[in-house]
C-alpha cells in the first residue's frame, strides 16, 4: 500500500498594516523635494560641528527657523531641578484633564526641546482633554548617557506621585517621537526594575522611534538618502548619546530597549513610515511587545519618511489626528 504526501498550501506570508496609501502620490513627492532640497540645507553628518549644533537647537527640530512658542504653555521645573513645559486643556471645554500625557520630544538625544511643538501639544491638550507635560532633558554630547533618561524617569516618577493633587487625575499617559520614543520605552523599563512601578501608565504612543541602538537591517541599509535622517546620521547620533560604545555593547537593554524584557508594560501604539530607516526598529519591537503579552496597535504609514510629523502633509493632518484619538481613548475609566 502505497501512501501519499499530503499537499499543503504555505501560509500567506505577513503584510504590513498599512495605512494612507491613497496620498501614497503626494508623499512620495514630497520626498523627492525634500531630497532635492538637501544640498542646501547643512548636512547631518556622524558628528555635527558646534555651528551646526547651535543651528540645529536654534530651530529645535531641524526645521529653517525656530518654533513658535505659544503663550498657553507654562515652563517650570519639577523633580528635583528637570524643566518641563506644560498645557492644560481649556477650562470651557468641560471639567478637569481626562488624564495626563507625559510627552518626550525627538532630536537624535543633541537637539529638539520641550518648546518645540507647542502647536501640536496645545491641540493634544485641547482635543484629547489631557494635561501635557513634556520634557526638556539633558542633551548629548554636554550631558550623554544616563542624563536624558535620568531626567526622563525622574519627571515620570514624580507624576506617579503628584499627578492627581497637580492635575485632578491619576490616568497617565507617556509618548514621544524618534529619540523620544526611545526615551519613554527606557522610561517605562525603569520605572519597573528600579522602582517596581507597573500599570501606572495605561499606554505608551511611540513614533518613529530607534529602539536598537547596535542598528537593525533597516538602519545598516538605508545609506545615505537624505530623508530627515539616514544610515550616518543615526550612526553618530548613537555615537553622541553613548560615547564610548561599540555596537555590541550598545545592545545592552539599558540602551537599547528592543532587547528587553518586556513584560508589564502598557498597550502602545506604535507608528513608523515605509521609507524611514527605523522601519525595522518599530516592526520588530511591535511582535516583542506583543509577545510580552500587551496589546499593540501597529500603524505603517506608506511612503512616510522619518519625521514626517513635523511637515505639512495629509498623512501628518492624519496621523495627529489618530495620535489624539487613541491619547483620549487610553484616558476612558477602567
Amino acid at each position: 500500500m502505497t501512501t501519499t504526501a499530503k499537499q499543503t498550501t504555505p501560509a500567506p506570508a505577513p503584510t504590513l498594516p498599512l495605512t494612507d496609501e491613497d496620498c501614497l502620490a503626494e508623499t512620495l513627492a514630497f520626498n523627492a523635494r525634500f531630497e532635492a532640497e538637501a544640498a542646501s540645507r547643512p548636512a547631518r553628518g556622524a558628528a555635527p560641528d558646534a555651528a551646526l549644533l547651535a543651528l540645529l537647537r536654534r530651530n529645535r527640530l531641524a526645521g529653517d527657523a525656530p518654533p513658535v512658542r505659544l503663550p498657553q504653555g507654562r515652563d517650570r521645573t519639577v523633580a528635583g531641578g528637570v524643566r518641563v513645559r506644560t498645557f492644560m486643556p481649556d477650562a470651557d471645554g468641560g471639567g478637569s484633564p481626562r488624564g495626563v500625557y507625559l510627552h518626550i520630544h525627538g532630536g537624535g538625544w543633541s537637539f529638539g526641546s520641550a518648546d518645540g511643538q507647542d502647536e501640536r501639544l496645545r491641540r493634544i491638550a485641547e482635543e484629547a482633554r489631557l494635561a501635557v507635560v513634556s520634557v526638556d532633558y539633558r542633551l548629548a554630547p554636554e550631558h550623554p548617557f544616563p542624563a536624558g533618561p535620568d531626567d526622563c524617569e525622574a519627571v515620570a516618577r514624580w507624576l506617579v506621585a503628584h499627578a492627581a493633587a497637580e492635575f485632578g487625575t491619576d490616568r497617565l499617559l507617556i509618548g514621544g517621537e524618534s529619540a523620544g520614543a526611545h526615551l519613554a520605552v527606557l522610561t517605562l523599563l525603569r520605572l519597573r526594575d528600579r522602582h517596581g512601578i507597573s500599570g501606572a501608565f495605561r499606554a505608551a504612543h511611540l513614533l518613529f522611534g530607534p529602539y536598537d541602538l547596535s542598528m537593525t537591517p533597516s538602519q545598516r541599509s538605508f545609506g545615505p538618502r537624505p530623508l530627515l535622517s539616514n544610515t550616518e546620521s543615526l550612526r553618530g547620533s548613537y555615537e553622541l548619546f553613548a560615547p564610548g560604545t561599540d555596537p555590541q555593547q550598545r545592545r545592552d537593554p539599558q540602551l537599547s530597549p528592543l532587547y528587553a524584557d518586556l513584560t508589564g508594560l502598557p498597550p502602545a501604539r506604535i507608528v513608523v513610515g515605509t521609507q524611514d530607516p527605523l522601519l525595522d526598529d518599530s516592526l520588530f519591537l511591535a511582535r516583542r511587545w506583543q509577545a510580552a503579552g500587551a496589546p499593540v496597535q501597529l500603524g505603517v504609514v506608506a511612503g512616510a519618511m522619518h519625521g514626517f510629523t513635523l511637515f505639512p502633509l495629509t498623512i501628518t493632518e492624519r496621523e495627529l489626528a489618530r495620535e489624539r484619538e487613541f491619547l483620549a481613548a487610553a484616558t476612558t475609566p477602567r
